[in-house]
């Protein structure tokens, strides 16, 4: 098949050759790798990856195809800048897939490049750092200079391109998403039920993965999701038993009202907090995030449970941390990342809220941590 050639460029001039995939034309942000063997369909759709180029270290992708139920984005469309890959599968084999990755790209306009040298890319990134690029079929010149003009990512508010513009009401289980491609799974079923729904919990939506909408469906809570420019006194209003803090983009530094928000909840309801969720936490009780190197994302990253010793393989997907340091006084420091000793989770028993930096939703993924949906059904039990 014949390729017409493109380009990934990074700002600081590095330049990578391969050809054109997905839709054609120029894509820029920031440059990212995750280590995920699979679950490339959750990748592109997860809201996290808003403003951001994801490499793909495994070196085949698209070989089983996309579909229609396993977009992580509550809206079910992509939300990757830009898309690199080693080695595009022309073929596509599996009994869930409804098309193509590449007639998926195109449909969504997800601008893409394949027959990289991802490795060489990935070493390079860690080597180096995260930092913007541009891929497309313009000279790498012109590529570079794209690359150089977009937005840093540091002091960003992506959040404003993907929270909600109303509340909506979110009642899919992990159960029902078996449903609709394994009928044995029906709600109802031998296998699994819908448990009662005791529990009226308010998401503020940064960008929140559906799955992890499901796992608190699935805990028996009765989900409302809310804009992240919602208020305390208009959560409040709603009288919920627990709030929770989805995961999203960007950086927490940047999003003063959502942390003011927070700050007006600690203390009156149980709090929960994912990923964005747990740095924003973290801001509200008076810790500092920053920006890592090149961040944590894929689905076999350790990170060790303080209070029991238990090392838990997790999902992730981030950029900012919470500086450890800056917890104490305000939180405990409860899960820490084996590979660096960056924060992974806090708990702040004097407002009855705790938080993990990672994903124990996963999909895809390990599912070791999903105990956390639990803990927070009980926090709001005991009120």
């Amino acid at each position: 098949m014949n390729r017409k050639r493109a380009h990934l460029a990074l700002a600081d001039g590095t330049i990578f050759e391969g050809f054109a995939w997905g839709r054609s034309g120029v894509a820029t942000g920031e440059v990212v790798f995750t280590t995920g063997l699979t679950g490339y369909q959750e990748v592109l759709t997860d809201p996290s990856f808003t403003g951001q180029i994801v490499t793909m270290t495994a070196p085949q992708i698209g070989n089983t195809g996309v579909n229609e139920v396993d977009p992580e984005s509550v809206d079910g469309k992509p939300k990757a800048a830009g898309f690199v890959v080693r080695d595009p599968s022309d073929i596509t084999s599996n009994y869930r897939s409804q098309s193509s990755l590449q007639d998926y790209l195109d449909k969504h306009g997800i601008v893409a490049i394949g027959g990289v040298d991802t490795r060489r890319l990935t070493r390079y990134l860690r080597d180096k750092g995260s930092q913007n690029g541009a891929i497309g079929t313009e000279s790498p010149d012109t590529l570079v200079d794209h690359a150089k003009a977009a937005p840093n990512m540091q002091g960003l508010d992506l959040v404003s391109q993907v929270t909600p513009k109303s509340p909506y009401q979110f009642s899919e289980s992990r159960s029902d998403w078996k449903a609709s491609f394994r009928p044995e799974h029906a709600i109802n079923g031998p296998a699994e039920f819908r448990p009662e729904q005791r529990y009226e919990v308010v998401a503020m939506d940064f960008g929140a993965k559906r799955n992890i909408l499901r796992c608190l469906v699935d805990a028996g809570c009765n989900v409302t999701g809310v804009p992240a420019t919602t208020s305390a006194e208009q959560i409040l209003a709603r009288s919920p038993h627990g709030v929770f803090l989805s995961s999203g983009p960007g950086d927490p530094a940047a999003l003063d009202y959502a942390v003011e928000t927070i700050r007006g909840l600690l203390g009156k309801v149980p709090v929960f907090g994912i990923c964005l969720g747990h740095q924003l936490l973290a801001r509200a009780l008076g810790a500092k995030t920053y920006k890592l190197k090149f961040g944590h994302r894929g689905l076999n990253q350790p990170v060790k449970d303080l209070t029991t010793g238990r090392v838990e393989i997790t999902t992730q997907n981030h950029g900012f941390v919470v500086d450890v340091d800056s917890i104490t006084g305000a939180a405990h420091s409860s899960h820490i990342h084996l590979n660096d000793g960056t924060s992974e989770g806090l708990i702040a028993p004097d407002y009855d809220a705790f938080s993990v930096q990672y994903h124990p939703e996963a999909a895809a993924g390990p599912h070791d941590a999903l105990y956390l949906f639990e803990r927070f059904t009980d926090a709001m039990n005991k009120r």
